[in-house]
């Protein structure tokens, strides 16, 4: 399905925070899942992804650590904070509502006055 880049855009970050909030993770394994889930139709950008994950750093809502890896140089890892645990558990009650309104609007469950 091509979803528009506005609506794309808006669900990078609920989209990374709900990921990792499964465990820690490194970059291609984010992108990789993301790609999966969605059939192929959304790519996260490196362009993209690095500069969202370490706005959420800035914002302490992951941190990031370096774990040597076996078949190449240390990959760097993120994980949830508490704080980041907290404020996906915010993005999703917001996300969730937003969604049983347009749904109800869409259903014709909405009377106009």
């Amino acid at each position: 399905m091509r979803v528009s880049r506005k609506l794309v855009a808006a669900s990078y970050r609920p989209l990374v925070l709900s990921l990792l909030a499964d465990g820690p993770k490194y970059g291609f394994q984010l992108v990789s899942r993301i790609q999966v889930l969605s059939d192929d139709s959304l790519h996260l950008p490196n362009s993209k992804l690095y500069p969202l994950l370490h706005s959420l750093e800035a914002d302490g809502l992951v941190e990031s650590y370096w774990e040597p890896s076996e078949t190449g140089p240390s990959r760097k890892y993120y994980r949830l904070t508490a704080a980041g645990s907290k404020a996906l558990a915010t993005i999703k009650s917001e996300w969730k509502w937003m969604y049983e309104m347009l749904n109800s609007i869409w259903r014709g469950e909405v009377a106009y006055s």
